[in-house]
């Protein structure tokens, strides 16, 4: 198989797939990154391109955690007395 009919496979594989926009969140951007630094590392980028879709999500719920774990910090602190 040429490389132009494994790119089209790759693509057509990619959309054919059903992803919900939630469950993409943080993976387009680490796919990008991952996919060029896959391409300057050895012409490896649709690995590099999936490696970083997940560290990119993996990222996203990391962060979205810190922020859910801070804002439930900041109510507590608001409810907890002053003391005089």
């Amino acid at each position: 198989m040429n490389k132009l009919a494994a790119t089209g496979f790759a693509a057509a594989l990619a959309f054919a797939v059903p992803i919900s926009s939630a469950g993409a969140v943080g993976c387009v951007s680490g796919a990008i990154a991952g996919g060029v630094a896959g391409h300057y590392a050895g012409h490896h980028g649709v690995l590099g391109a999936m490696g970083g879709c997940i560290a990119g999500h993996e990222l996203h719920k990391k962060q979205k955690a810190a922020r859910k774990l801070k804002q439930q910090q900041q109510t507590t602190a608001k409810m907890q007395p002053q003391p005089q």
